[in-house]
């Protein structure tokens, strides 16, 4: 068997089975056509935590490009959801996401995905501050890569990576090349108005042991979504708003700002030690839901078109910061690597809470003749993380290689706070003489120490065996405080606490068939953390103090194989994972607790194949079927019950991508691209139902995207439209509970889209 030293002949510059060439690795190929086809590159990857040829893993993992996702405009989670099979999103906000693998979803507040940027876990590992839908949702700028390791991977990555991880790796800078890009982009939404984007690079060497480099990023977004209501606008004479049957319309009120910017030293210090300093910061400021009112037996628009009734605007700024040192030694037989980061979260959001409370407030606080009131919900959720990690790191080895780490992490993070206020009616004038009406805080703190190794033995050239183990210990403290006067009035809560010591493991036999074919099969747990519940006072007895962690066993056979020339490959999976106290949010006395109830399995298979026929052309095809559902009922607060399917999880999904790309003009290369990806239907949340008791599902969608351009080196142009069948294809379902006339709320991908794109580089 060739080892790993032999195999690194490429650095990634394509996705796995996805990507197309690099411009300069195309005009190479246009210009020398030296063969008939195009041979697939050998992707390398760090996903253990160590440089490997991608298809020498044991387990099921999608790679993409920076190039690719570029070439894709691929810049967000929604965009992923064509490119990753068994990746699926619920998400009514950008910024504010539930992304799941291989179906692991039945709501909850703890995570089921771990977001990684390079080797740094982002945001919190407990269920006590929104996880679960705060993903770190990282614009795709200036990346080496995209990793998606499927689930679990309890063993090297640790807590709350059921389902998978995804992993943002960012490029290194280079000593032994400067280089400078940018690019400009202007394109047009269907039922909105014409944003534009901005990005730029540079690497540059300050000697050959030194470089540093830079990247930033804005993207302005027109909003699709309009609003009518008494909206707390100027006046009529807006010229964002217009008048329908003397009805206030605002136009585009889900707007949306996407800026930030990364800035990465390199020390290459001697040979054998160097020094990387990160310091990343992004910001998502949404002016509102891609969300409008439907009406709930047929999902047609309410109103006639993309409409939902607003009173006050609903906004959400999140923000991301990130700073990291990362060292590695070499030793020679043996390297240590280190990592160190202090990352940040915060989101900053207000809700319309009129349809709710208006009508109450009004009657105990005002009058509706002459002083209407209305009410709003504000809310400050926020995470601060430290972590540490060091690796030990045996030399490629044709018998055993063997890795060992120590990881720390300290977060603090707090819901803090959450605030229900009386306002004016028709604008946001707090109501000075009418009390708080509701104000919640909730601060916790978590620490883990966990212990790992992973190993590989090479038992002859075509076996071998990979295993590992990780033993966590964490501790949990929360303090809660409740006021306002639908709270009751002031009410403190004891401090309530946990600990616990979860085990992970895996173990995966890998085969070689031959040198471009083998067979893998993984069994591995994970797990998430659990914690202590701060209960309210007159709690039932029987009433959790703390909820465990939940637990899931996963079992994966997948095959690996190509042909000799590259030209064709592909990659199939097949699992069967069993999920054991499930982590679930409950609400006792008017206060959200968590708890475990139930088991649930999710079954099914991936696959991603590709084609390059002649030079030039590439053709792809990724699927996944996914059949997850409850196997126990859930606490009825919760609402599922035996049998029902995981929630916003398509049991099948299909995407098909293609590209041909040829030398005009000499040195430059042109190009046409295409994608179709299907996303069948997705169930509901438990809680969301049809009159008749089952759970609502969104109806199946087809996009449809094509691009061209060309590249001259120095300069690029490309054309491009995304979803150009106009498909509403909806990704989240909110409750008739949240709107008027017994609306259902449906939030949808973005509608059709098309651009021009201009780039430079220097």
């Amino acid at each position: 068997m060739t080892r790993l030293h032999d195999k690194l002949q490429a650095i990634v510059t394509a996705a796995a089975i996805l990507s197309a060439p690099c411009a300069a690795a195309a005009q190479e190929a246009a210009r020398n056509a030296q063969t008939d086809r195009l041979p697939l590159e050998e992707i390398v990857v760090t996903a253990q935590k160590r440089e490997q040829v991608l298809k020498d893993i044991p387990m099921s993992i999608t790679v993409l490009s920076g190039e690719f996702l570029e070439r894709q405009r691929a810049h967000n989670f929604q965009d992923l959801v064509a490119l990753v099979p068994g990746f699926s999103v619920e998400s009514n906000t950008r910024g504010v996401s539930r992304i799941t693998l291989r179906g692991i979803n039945t709501g909850g507040v703890a995570s089921t995905v771990g977001v990684y940027v390079d080797e740094i876990p982002f945001g919190s590992s407990s269920g006590l501050a929104n996880g679960s839908i705060l993903s770190g949702d990282f614009d795709t700028f200036d990346l080496a890569r995209v990793e998606v390791l499927r689930g679990p991977q309890g063993t090297l990555y640790g807590a709350s990576s059921l389902g998978g991880v995804l992993r943002y790796v960012t490029n290194r800078p280079q000593t032994d090349a400067f280089e400078a890009r940018g690019r400009a982009s202007v394109e047009n939404v269907e039922g909105g108005d014409v944003g534009y984007a901005f990005t730029g690079v540079a690497n540059v060497p300050v000697n050959d042991r030194i470089a540093i480099r830079a990247s930033g990023f804005y993207r302005n977004d027109d909003g699709f979504i309009n609003s009518i209501g008494n909206n707390p606008l100027p006046s009529l004479t807006d010229p964002d708003n217009d008048v329908v049957d003397g009805t206030i319309v605002r136009d585009g009120i889900n707007a949306l700002e996407t800026f930030g910017g990364r800035v990465s030293a390199l020390i290459q210090a001697t040979d054998t030690f160097s020094l990387r300093l990160t310091a990343l910061t992004q910001d998502i400021e949404s002016d509102g839901a891609d969300a409008f009112e439907a009406d709930p037996a047929t999902g047609d628009p309410l109103y006639g078109g993309l409409v939902t009734s607003l009173y006050h605007p609903e906004f959400t700024d999140v923000e991301y910061r990130v700073y990291s040192a990362g060292v590695d030694w070499d030793f020679g037989r043996v390297s240590l690597e280190s990592v160190t980061s202090y990352s940040t979260f915060e989101q900053d959001f207000q809700r319309d809470f009129a349809f709710v409370f208006a009508p109450t407030v009004t009657f105990l606080f005002g009058d509706p003749a002459t002083r209407p009131l209305s009410t709003i919900l504000k809310q400050v959720t926020g995470t601060d993380k430290f972590t540490q990690e060091f690796r030990l790191l045996s030399s490629d080895n044709d018998t055993f290689e063997w890795l060992a780490g120590l990881f720390y992490t300290k977060e603090d993070s707090g819901i803090d706070p959450q605030t229900i206020l009386a306002v004016e009616a028709g604008t946001e004038t707090a109501a000075g003489d009418v009390p708080i009406l509701a104000q919640a805080s909730l601060v916790s703190e978590y620490e883990e120490l966990a212990f790992f190794a992973n190993a590989t033995w090479h038992i002859t050239d075509r076996f071998e065996l990979s295993f590992g183990g990780r033993a966590s210990d964490n501790e949990q403290i929360a303090t809660q405080v409740l006021d306002g006067v639908l709270a009751g009035g002031l009410t403190t809560f004891d401090d309530a606490r946990s600990s616990e010591n979860p085990f992970t493991y895996s173990v995966s036999p890998r085969f070689e068939v031959s040198d471009d074919t083998s067979l893998y099969a993984r069994v591995a747990t994970g797990f998430r953390p659990g914690g202590p519940n701060v209960l309210p006072p007159g709690s039932p007895p029987g009433t959790p103090t703390f909820y465990d962690s939940d637990t899931l066993t996963s079992y994966e056979v997948g095959v690996k194989a190509g042909t000799a020339d590259g030209g064709f490959s592909v990659d199939m999976a097949a699992f069967y994972l069993d999920w054991e106290d499930i982590q679930l949010f409950a609400i006792v006395n008017d206060v959200g607790i968590n708890a475990n109830g139930g088991t649930a399995v999710s079954r099914g298979f991936e696959f991603t194949a590709a084609l390059r026929p002649t030079e030039g052309l590439n053709l792809s095809l990724n699927g996944a079927y996914t059949d997850a559902y409850l196997t126990q009922d859930t606490d009825p607060v919760v609402g599922g019950f035996d049998g029902d399917p995981l929630s916003y999880v398509p049991e099948l999904s299909l995407s098909m991508n293609g590209d041909y790309e040829w030398a005009v003009f000499g040195d430059s290369v042109a190009y046409v691209g295409g994608d179709v990806a299907y996303v069948g239907e997705r169930p509901a949340a438990f809680d969301v139902r049809t009159p008749a008791g089952s759970i609502r599902e969104t109806d199946s969608y087809v996009t449809l995207g094509l691009r061209a351009g060309i590249d001259a080196g120095r300069w690029s142009a490309e054309v491009y439209g995304r979803n150009l069948t106009d498909e509403r294809g909806v990704n989240s379902i909110l409750s008739e509970d949240n709107f008027p006339n017994g609306a259902l709320g449906l939030s949808i991908i973005r509608p059709r889209t098309v651009g021009l794109a201009l780039g430079f580089e220097f």
